[in-house]
């Protein structure tokens, strides 16, 4: 398939540039696994698309106050995004600069502390701090690394709201936002109704949004995320299945861990970086339905949820999403995907 296979048409005015006033105001397009159409819910319905025994699996990972401002020691201004900790004084960054700086050279922070540009590796910088933690220095001076189609500066709402309540894990640069929705209420009803809930652990990076620039899918060389499938997670899945419920992913990241760690067919745990590019095509393993949010245009989240549910019915759900007027992306609306029956 070509890249230019997955473009839709989205009025910039649907792009959602703030969250909804609660986390569980969105709306919820659901489609069916068999042929039947879309349907327009809310996301307070999700409950009634779940069966009492089905598996939720979340990704727990926290995002990092990774956005960084300061100067060169020679006066430039500089942009910074961690990108991930490698130790605790130790990393590797995106930089923006009108130069990019050499290896050596010295950035100091707004709000205070220093970083020594090491090198490079691959796109990415190595950078060192000598007097704190990479960590307590995002929590210090960082900002919440909002994605690129939020076209505004970060706010204190931003803190609580880009990520889920059941964040745990710091080390992500972008929000697994089909979590956003949930707060500790759907949670307490999703118990209630004997709906199980596991958690992986996968870092979003910035490769995220990083645009495929090839024509042909298989040229595409996919970005490089850590990811965590602990062995209860696996035994909770194995159980689920045998007892005949579903395996429901909240979110692509879920997706990917859990079908990572299937890659030599039966799962088992995984640590480690993972490069799974799913487009259609894929067989997939472990994953019954699917919590989402929409994708961009040309994303391989967009290619991932075709193979989840087709490619034509995706494309024309996300047709009848911008009709309906949808919020999109991070901040937006979700999605309920049962799985296609086909490869």
């Amino acid at each position: 398939m070509q890249r230019s296979d997955f473009h839709y048409d989205l009025p910039d005015e649907l792009i959602a540039q703030f969250p909804t006033g609660n986390r569980q105001d969105s709306r919820l397009l659901h489609l069916p696994g068999g042929t039947e159409a879309p349907v327009d819910r809310l996301f307070v319905d999700l409950p009634s698309l779940l069966q009492p025994g089905d598996l939720l699996v979340f990704n727990d990972t926290r995002v990092m106050r990774a956005r960084l401002f300061g100067r060169k020691a020679s006066g430039g201004r500089v942009e910074l995004l961690i990108e991930r900790v490698l130790e605790p004084g130790l990393g590797l960054a995106h930089i923006r600069a009108s130069k990019s700086p050499k290896a050596g050279s010295r950035i100091l922070l707004e709000g205070g502390g220093e970083l020594e540009v090491r090198g490079r590796q691959e796109d990415l910088f190595v950078i060192a701090s000598h007097d704190a933690d990479l960590h307590e220095l995002m929590r210090r001076s960082g900002h919440m690394p909002l994605p690129p189609y939020i076209c505004r500066d970060d706010e204190a709402l931003d803190e609580e709201r880009y990520q889920t309540v059941y964040s745990d894990r710091e080390g992500a640069v972008a929000a697994p936002t089909a979590g956003l929705h949930f707060d500790h209420d759907m949670l307490q009803r999703l118990d209630a109704m004997g709906i199980e809930r596991a958690c992986v652990t996968l870092h979003v990076g910035a490769g995220t949004f990083r645009p495929v620039r090839v024509d042909r899918l298989e040229a595409h060389v996919m970005h490089s995320e850590y990811a965590e499938v602990s062995p209860e997670v696996c035994a909770r899945v194995r159980a689920a299945r045998a007892r005949g419920n579903r395996v429901v992913a909240v979110g692509t990241t879920s997706v990917r861990s859990l079908e990572s760690a299937s890659r030599e067919g039966e799962i088992q745990p995984f640590c480690g970086d993972t490069r799974l590019f799913i487009t259609p095509g894929y067989r997939f393993r472990r994953v019954d339905a699917l919590v989402t949010n929409f994708h961009l245009p040309e994303s391989t989240l967009l290619m991932l949820v075709a193979a989840f549910s087709g490619y034509e019915r995706i494309m024309a759900a996300y047709r009848h999403a911008v009709a309906r007027r949808y919020r999109f992306f991070s901040y937006g609306d979700a999605m309920f995907l049962e799985r296609s029956a086909g490869p």
